[in-house]
């Protein structure tokens, strides 16, 4: 990481770090792996730690940055970030970057703050194009299904998007197969050509593996492949389940002690012993526990790119070594399959997925 008073040089190799997988059938090629920035991208981190991260992830070829509207806390404090960087460091390398943010969830108070409104959702964009100071991002995502507004209202608001030039693509998030068919019909009708999905996804939340009889018995993975919609799967790590900080108990300084979204009844004993058995298959092929999850979750091609965080640089380097690990064998897929399943954990499904 070179440096020149305070203006950051980029590394000259970023761009042979990572391998890139193409988005379904758009032209966008993706690193396999994306910075999500909803945690660590609040208030309560020094400026200075979300600075080294940023740019340490960019250096490794991280060029995915994936935001939304209420990332922080407070919401929007993630977006101001990126922004202070995309005006400092990372202004010569802003077409070098994919950047990503999100409307759906709650991001001012009053009717009009949330959901999926035409109102709403342009208003919330060109408040994060502002937070940004940037003219577009690369892609802005419907962040939820939303069943009280038509898709026909939602997904037109993405094509006004793209078609002003606040946005290059536009995406879905944690929609059901059945409302991601149902979006894509809208959209095809619309000539809006959907690029991306956004789903959590995990060893410990599969759910987009599951047969959706809305969806003529399809799966949300076979939906994507069959329509040639990229997928980015976030919080392959089951927020930090899956790493072997909770193998001995709750940290103090960890998500679920704080009482953020990972919850500490999601540690129950049935849930750690799984934890604990997945992290022996990866101690047998010489990875970390994050690691296996995460070449776990990019062993299927209809996955374009996982969205991890991370705390420091140096955990983001531990993980991203999972990129270049050896591939996983029929017979640890059996082992993996025999403890991986549903816990319980998906914080989204009732207000998207299950609708």
């Amino acid at each position: 990481m070179a440096r020149v008073g305070v203006v950051h040089l980029a590394d000259d190799a970023r761009h042979d770090r990572l391998p890139l997988r193409r988005a379904g059938r758009t032209g966008l090629d993706l690193p396999v792996v994306t910075l999500g920035l909803w945690q660590n991208f609040g208030d309560a981190t020094p400026y200075a730690d979300q600075r080294a991260l940023v740019l340490a992830a960019v250096d490794a070829g991280v060029l995915h940055l994936d935001l939304a509207n209420n990332y922080g806390p407070p919401p929007g404090a993630a977006e101001e970030s990126v922004g202070r960087l995309l005006a400092t460091d990372l202004r010569p390398y802003r077409d070098e970057l994919l950047i990503a943010t999100k409307a759906g969830y709650r991001q001012w108070p009053g009717p009009y703050g949330e959901f999926g409104s035409r109102k709403y959702l342009l208003a919330s964009l060109d408040q994060s194009l502002r937070r940004l100071g940037t003219d577009h991002v690369d892609v802005f995502y419907s962040h939820r299904f939303e069943p009280s507004t038509p898709l026909e209202e939602t997904i037109g608001a993405l094509r006004t998007a793209v078609e002003s030039g606040r946005a290059r693509y536009a995406g879905i998030s944690s929609y059901s197969a059945r409302r991601t068919r149902e979006a894509l019909a809208v959209a095809e009708g619309m000539g809006l050509p959907l690029a991306l999905h956004q789903p959590s996804y995990s060893m410990l939340n599969r759910w987009v593996e599951e047969p959706d009889a809305d969806a003529g018995g399809s799966s949300l993975l076979d939906v994507a492949g069959d329509a040639g919609l990229g997928v980015v799967a976030f919080s392959p790590l089951a927020q930090g389940m899956l790493t072997r900080k909770y193998l001995g108990g709750v940290p103090a300084d960890s998500r679920a002690a704080r009482g953020g979204p990972l919850r500490a009844e999601y540690l129950s004993e049935e849930n750690l012993d799984r934890i604990r058995a997945l992290d022996a298959v990866a101690s047998g092929r010489g990875q970390t526990l994050a690691q296996l999850a995460i070449a776990w979750v990019l062993r299927d091609p209809r996955v374009t790119s996982v969205a991890l965080g991370a705390r420091t640089p140096e955990q983001l380097a531990e993980n991203l070594a999972a990129v270049h690990g050896p591939a996983l064998t029929d017979a640890e897929l059996a082992a993996i399959d025999a403890h991986a399943g549903d816990a319980g954990i998906n914080l989204w499904a009732s207000r998207s997925s299950d609708l």
